[in-house]
């Protein structure tokens, strides 16, 4: 199993003083530059840690908001291709359905390709639901966009004997022809994310890593559901790396320690709910019949997770444990966290990447170079191993 270290980039000192909402209408006088450069200088070096404790690097892109600061994905991931030797580098990454300029975004990830050497795995996202109005896009068919400009970056990034024009429905181009050309043939991995059934299938038959996120135990629906159409479509069993799943970590020497960590770090989840009603649910973002399951529910606030029982737990309001038995959260000590990787790994099917975020909120960069430590040494050699079991293979490729 891969394990990559991830955190936000969030700006937690504005967290106390808004008023209903953490992004895209808190004023941005609440962020001192002083502040966020110290901050982002923390947060890279972070993850120049991570290389040398031989996880890998994730970097995800928001925008207009205190709770990520990294609003040009691209920038850090420049800095780590430089700044690192080993680690592979995940950015995910660009919402293409947003994003008005999919030639900008395949320039972006050749040239970090070719600067990392070829250490690039290229994240697609959708996005999320706040993201549409400052991205200045109509939320309808947001979906049917995304895959326009993934069948066009995939097409741009494997022309190499002479530019193309495009045409399509949604973007167009008279002169294609990308320099430089990507590292990795024909191109670097592509990830997406999802956390819908139909979306995992789509996926699936396209050949992709499935990347979900905050779906809990509800995870194996999606897991199944993409294992069935890569069946359908490739033939044979789907490969455990094509499965990754982000999870908050908290390790520490003591189960009490972890937990008091684990505070911090839920801050991720308990945040995610603070936005401007307006914002929440634009109009065609959501399909019909996700929108229908939220009416039936009015003035519930949702689930988003649930135990492995069932039990439905909301990660806004939900304790700790609340976070533990969902799947959510990994915390303890090392033992502890293991053997809940992989009681998580063996009811939802499988997974060959952890997308480890040991880093949320006001947590100190002392207390998270401990988290990460732990995880390196204690925690993922035992991963390895485990997915060795599965997939000697995926093991081979870890070392």
């Amino acid at each position: 199993m891969r394990v990559y270290h991830m955190s936000e980039q969030p700006y937690a000192p504005a967290w106390d003083h808004h008023k209903g909402s953490l992004r895209v209408n808190l004023p941005n006088r609440l962020c001192e530059p002083e502040v966020a450069s110290a901050l982002l200088h923390r947060y890279y070096d972070d993850w120049v840690l991570a290389d040398e404790l031989g996880l890998d690097i994730f970097i995800n892109e928001h925008h207009q908001s205190s709770t990520c600061m990294g609003s040009v994905g691209a920038i850090p991931m420049a800095v780590m291709a430089r700044e690192t030797k080993r680690a592979r580098l995940l950015m995910l990454g660009a919402p293409i359905g947003n994003r008005p300029d999919p030639l900008r975004v395949t320039e972006e990830y050749a040239t970090l390709d070719v600067l990392s050497k070829g250490r690039l795995n290229m994240g697609f996202v959708k996005g999320v639901p706040y993201e549409v109005p400052v991205s200045n896009m109509n939320p309808v068919r947001i979906m049917d966009r995304f895959w326009e400009a993934h069948d066009f970056i995939l097409k741009a990034m494997t022309s190499h004997d002479e530019p193309f024009n495009w045409e399509g429905e949604f973007f167009h181009y008279r002169h294609v022809n990308v320099w430089p050309r990507p590292w990795q043939q024909p191109h670097p991995p592509v990830w997406i994310t999802t956390s819908s059934p139909g979306n995992a299938r789509e996926i699936a038959r396209r050949g992709h890593v499935m990347a979900t996120m905050g779906t809990g135990y509800a995870t194996k629906a999606v897991n199944d559901a993409y294992k069935a159409a890569w069946t359908e479509t490739h033939g044979g069993e789907a490969p455990i790396d094509r499965f990754a799943y982000l999870g908050l970590v908290s390790v520490a020497d003591t189960e009490k320690k972890a937990r008091e960590r684990a505070e911090f770090i839920a801050s991720y989840p308990r945040t995610s709910g603070i936005v401007h009603v307006p914002f929440r649910n634009p109009p065609g973002f959501l399909p019909v019949e996700a929108n229908a399951r939220m009416l039936k529910n009015a003035g519930k606030p949702p689930p988003r997770t649930f135990t492995k029982d069932g039990r439905a737990v909301n990660q806004v309001t939900g304790s700790v444990q609340d976070l533990i038995d969902s799947g959510l959260l990994f915390c303890g000590t090392p033992d502890q966290v293991v053997q809940q990787i992989t009681e998580f790994s063996d009811h939802i099917g499988g997974f060959g990447s952890l997308l480890a975020m040991a880093q949320a909120g006001h947590l100190s960069k002392e207390e998270t170079h401990d988290n990460m430590t732990l995880l390196a040494k204690e925690v993922m050699p035992k991963l390895v191993a485990y997915t060795a079991a599965r997939s000697p293979v995926l093991a081979q490729a870890a070392e």
